[in-house]
């Protein structure tokens, strides 16, 4: 098959979940297009012209049924395709400013979760493609019903004279700040940095969305309150917990099995929060191992932490869960 067409970034192309289709996202003549190919035999099921006019990105949702097609950060336009390629609906919140910057499908294909550089994040309804809800994210949290939680870190004490210079190294395990989280009074003011508007890709809005593998909850992170993970209760529609941490979170992740969420903040930590509560976990590794990005088993049994040189595998302990 010999085509002029380019695909446009990696997020021009996406499997349906199931592997029957692949979208392409095309640019021809200073236009859009989109393809759908039938993975079977690879021919092209429909080519069609998107209302678009930069498009950044698309994505299927999970039961294949529905194309989510996004325009840039210039212009804030959301389309829903379907797999014939009609145009089920056109979403757009507001014009003259820096648009959509994340979208995220929830597993059971009930909600599309649009993340913007006004630092909200907007569901649609598969009913109508409407707005169901609107999530901000304040400097100031007074949100009796929401669950703030906060990293405190402490050094170990140490004893002198029970240590000689040879066996002291750094980076050792034993000087590692140890840390907890703490649940605060509210109200609480979320550290904020204030982007350079001389810059390009500013460090504001929500630029991460991930929902649990039952659609329950959904974790957001906005880049201008870098250290801070909101987790929405997609139930009753509100802000179920916000996790605060000393350092910017690099990466976070939910258990593909349970509702679970992993991140890492770059350091020797692996932190979980859970609908019980969240825990704090030394990476027991000698050396500087820094915790970079993660990645979960599919069974959730396990997962497995990157740094720059290293990676940890780590073993969840599911007995004890399954027995309280």
């Amino acid at each position: 098959m010999k085509s002029d067409l380019v695909a446009l970034s990696p997020t021009g192309i996406d499997f349906s979940r199931d592997g029957c289709y692949l979208a392409l996202a095309e640019r021809r003549d200073c236009k859009d297009y989109v393809s759908i190919f039938v993975c079977d035999d690879w021919h092209l099921l429909r080519h069609f012209e998107t209302e678009t006019q930069d498009l950044a990105g698309l994505e299927w949702s999970p039961n294949g049924c529905v194309l989510a097609v996004w325009d840039s950060c210039l212009e804030y336009k959301v389309l829903l395709y379907s797999l014939d390629g009609r145009l089920l609906s056109t979403y757009s919140a507001y014009e003259w400013s820096l648009g959509v910057k994340s979208v995220s499908w929830s597993p059971s294909s009930q909600f599309l979760a649009i993340g913007s550089y006004d630092e909200k994040v907007r569901i649609l309804n598969h009913i109508t493609w409407k707005k169901i809800v609107q999530f901000e994210h304040p400097a100031a949290i007074d949100n009796t019903k929401a669950t703030v939680y906060k990293e405190v870190e402490r050094r170990p004490a140490v004893v002198s004279e029970e240590l000689s210079l040879h066996n002291i190294t750094m980076g050792s395990t034993l000087f590692n700040t140890q840390s907890k989280y703490e649940i605060c009074s509210l109200p609480v003011q979320i550290p904020v940095v204030k982007p350079d508007p001389d810059r390009a890709n500013p460090k504001i809005g929500v630029s991460v969305l991930a929902f649990s593998s039952d659609s329950r909850y959904l974790a957001t992170k906005n880049d201008n309150m870098a250290t801070a993970v909101w987790v929405w209760d997609m139930q009753k529609m509100s802000l179920e917990a916000v996790l605060e941490h000393t350092s910017a979170v690099r990466c976070f992740l939910w258990d593909p099995r349970r509702p679970r969420l992993a991140l890492c903040t770059g350091n020797s930590k692996l932190y979980l929060w859970s609908p019980g509560g969240c825990v704090s976990v030394q990476v027991p590794v000698e050396g500087g191992f820094q915790v970079q990005s993660l990645n979960w088993h599919c069974s959730g049994d396990s997962v497995i932490l990157l740094g720059k040189e290293q990676l940890c595998l780590c073993y969840m302990d599911t007995d004890q869960e399954e027995n309280s």
